[in-house]
C-alpha cells in the first residue's frame, strides 16, 4: 500500500529509473519513452511507425540528476551532489530539484523504491 502523498517527506525518497536512455552527440542523455504500453498498440500500430519511442533531451542539470537516479541515492543526496558539481549555478537546488523529481514521477519515467 502506497504511503499518503502529504506525510512523504521528497528529500527521503530514492528515485529508480523506469524508462531506457542513451546519450546525444553532447554527451548529454536522451531519454527514451515508450509512444505505447498497451499491447495491441506495440503489436499492430508500433511496427507501422518511425520510432517506438518518443526522445526526451535533457539539459546537464537533468543529466547529472539522471545518472544519480540508480535506486541507491535519496533525493536529499542527489541535491548534495548537485551543489557539489555545480556550484551556485544550481542554486536554488531544492526547489529545482524538487520540481524536476515530481515532473519526472508525473511523466512516468521514474519511480521510488521506498514510497
Amino acid at each position: 500500500m502506497k504511503k499518503n502523498k502529504e506525510t512523504v517527506n521528497l528529500l527521503d525518497l530514492i528515485p529508480v529509473q523506469k524508462v531506457k536512455w542513451q546519450y546525444n552527440e553532447k554527451k548529454i542523455v536522451v531519454l527514451l519513452k515508450p509512444k505505447f504500453v498497451n499491447k495491441l498498440f506495440v503489436k499492430y500500430i508500433l511496427p507501422r511507425m518511425k520510432s517506438p519511442n518518443y526522445k526526451i533531451n535533457l539539459d546537464e542539470f537533468g543529466t547529472a540528476v539522471w545518472h544519480n537516479c540508480d535506486g541507491k541515492n535519496t533525493v536529499a543526496e542527489i541535491g548534495k551532489r548537485l551543489k557539489k558539481e555545480f556550484g551556485e549555478e544550481i542554486e536554488p537546488v531544492y526547489e529545482r530539484l524538487g520540481t524536476f523529481m515530481q515532473t519526472m514521477e508525473r511523466s512516468k519515467l521514474i519511480d521510488y523504491v521506498n514510497y
